[in-house]
This record gives structure tokens, C-alpha cells and sequence, in this order.
């Protein structure tokens, strides 16, 4: 079954970030998948997240669709045109890229190449638009295709959102949705109980919300992400916790296991596990998990 069927079918998935490399030894992305290949739904294939150069998702999400792995190709209007956006899902279709998400991407000073100037052309929204003519067979221009792609097309949510703020990342959800959204990958979830506030007011509404558990590595990378970004805190008892523990990686992937767990435990549609060039940490938090 396709990770579309999966969900449709009501199926818990998982889906697990890989990373493409900066350069081109492409072994270590096919070995961390192939090592729980029988466990995970789909390889989400980001495109230069943190807007750090690494190989194009297209590149990576077509290696391991011809090694046999399904994937997630991200999306970014970053970084390209609408000309390039249009061309590169054409070639991800032709190469049996099924499904594709679309993101806003960090703005390029988080990044490696401080000089690069972002591209921008079009919004989010408006790509989401896009994808819905290719898929009627014509391109943004009006110009018929030779042959036409089918996606299972994603886009991300913000599930931290509170106050006013979510009623516009509400309206923002109902707008990717009427643009042909389907499923939404939310920002690091920590807290449950904020989670679960965000879900009962996403209600009925016709879209898959994949909450993100993320691995992770330090207390010092959690204080660095409690100062500096906005979609997610991580509670003061999970820092405490691993600064405690004597071993400190293991009590990293516990938390995120216990997370999982407790998100399938709740009836949710599954979790996007991002571990950040940790990859060869994924079996084990799925054996925690008992996945």
C-alpha cells in the first residue's frame, strides 16, 4: 500500500527525515534507510533545510524511489522559480515520486551561502494552486502537458499556534486545503496538551495532521531552540530529565520513543520522525517504540 492508501485506510504511519548529503557519497542516506525499511511508510527528502546547501530533494527522493523506498519530495519556493518549481515536480512525477510537500523553507541567513539571494517568486499557497492545473494537465501558464503528474500533496502546519495566532494558522490550513493539501507535518511537538488543544480545533476538517517528534541531542541544543525558535519549546521536565541522566543520547531517544508512543496511543494518524544527520538513530527509537 502507498502512504496515501495508508492513511485513507486509517493506518498509524511513520515517516522518518533523511537528509541528502553535502557532496555526493550517497551510501549512508541508502544504508540508514534500508535499516528500517520494513518500519517506516515513507523518507520524507528535505529541501536544503536550515537553507544549507546539500543535494536537491529531487536528487534524493529519486535515488531512493528507483532503490525502492517511498518518499516525501519537500518543496520550496525559496529558491526557485515558477518555471524550475513546475520542471522539477514533472521530473519527480516521471520518476515515480508519488509524494510531494510543500514548505516555506528558513530564510537564507540561517544558512551557508549568507550571499545567495532568495528567489521567491511565488507564494505557498499559489504553488499549491499550481500543482492542482498540473494535475489537470496544464502548467501554470495554461499550456497543456504532454502527460500529467498525480501527487499525494502535503504541506506543514503550525500546531504551537495560540490565541489569535491560531485562528490565522486555521485560516491559512483552510486555504492549503482548498488548494489541494491533503496532509500537514507540524513543527516539533513536546507538549501534548497544547497539541491536543490544537487538534480539537482543527476538528472535522478534511486533511491528515502528522505531528513531527524530534530527536534530540543535548540540553544544550534544547536551550539554544527555547531561545531562538518560535514553533516549539521543550518543557523544563525534559530538560531536566536528560541533564540528569547518565547517559544522556540514550535518555534522548527514549523521550522521543515515549512521544511516539503516546501520539499512537491517542488515536493520531501517525508521526514524521526527524532526527537531524542522527539517522542511524531511527532503529532504536523504533525499537523503544516497539514499532
Amino acid at each position: 500500500m502507498s502512504l496515501q492508501e495508508k492513511l485513507n485506510a486509517g493506518r498509524f504511519v511513520v515517516l522518518a527525515e533523511l537528509e541528502p548529503p553535502k557532496g555526493v557519497n550517497v551510501d549512508p542516506v541508502v544504508m540508514n534507510a534500508a535499516r528500517v525499511r520494513s518500519r517506516v511508510d515513507a523518507f520524507v527528502v528535505p529541501e536544503m533545510a536550515h537553507a544549507v546547501m546539500k543535494m536537491s530533494a529531487l536528487g534524493g527522493a529519486a535515488l531512493l524511489q528507483g532503490k525502492g523506498f517511498e518518499t516525501v519530495m519537500e518543496v520550496c519556493c525559496r529558491d526557485r522559480n515558477r518555471l524550475a518549481l513546475q520542471g522539477d515536480l514533472l521530473a519527480a512525477a516521471a520518476l515515480g515520486v508519488a509524494n510531494v510537500m510543500v514548505v516555506g523553507g528558513e530564510t537564507i541567513s540561517h544558512g551557508d551561502h549568507h550571499r545567495a539571494h532568495p528567489v521567491c517568486d511565488i507564494e505557498l499557497v499559489d504553488l499549491l494552486d499550481g500543482m492542482q492545473k498540473l494535475g489537470q494537465g496544464r502548467d501554470m501558464a495554461g499550456i497543456e502537458l504532454n502527460g500529467y503528474p498525480r501527487f499525494f500533496v502535503g504541506s506543514t502546519v503550525n500546531a504551537s499556534a495560540s490565541g489569535g495566532l491560531l485562528d490565522l494558522e486555521l485560516a491559512e490550513l483552510d486555504r492549503k486545503i482548498s488548494a489541494g493539501a491533503e496532509f500537514f507535518v507540524t513543527p516539533p511537538v513536546f507538549d501534548l496538551r497544547t497539541f491536543r488543544a490544537f487538534m480539537k480545533r482543527v476538528g472535522g476538517r478534511n486533511a491528515f495532521i502528522i505531528p513531527r517528534v524530534l530527536l534530540l541531542k543535548s540540553v544544550g541544543m534544547i536551550r539554544y531552540m527555547n531561545r531562538h525558535e518560535t514553533q516549539m519549546k521543550v518543557p523544563e521536565s525534559i530538560t531536566s530529565r536528560i541533564q540528569k541522566a547518565p547517559d544522556k543520547v540514550r535518555e534522548c531517544i527514549r523521550v522521543a520513543a515515549e512521544l511516539v508512543v503516546a501520539l499512537k496511543e491517542e488515536g493520531y494518524r501517525g508521526v514524521c520522525l526527524s532526527t537531524i544527520e542522527w539517522e542511524d538513530k531511527l532503529g532504536e527509537i523504533l525499537d523503544e517504540a516497539a514499532l
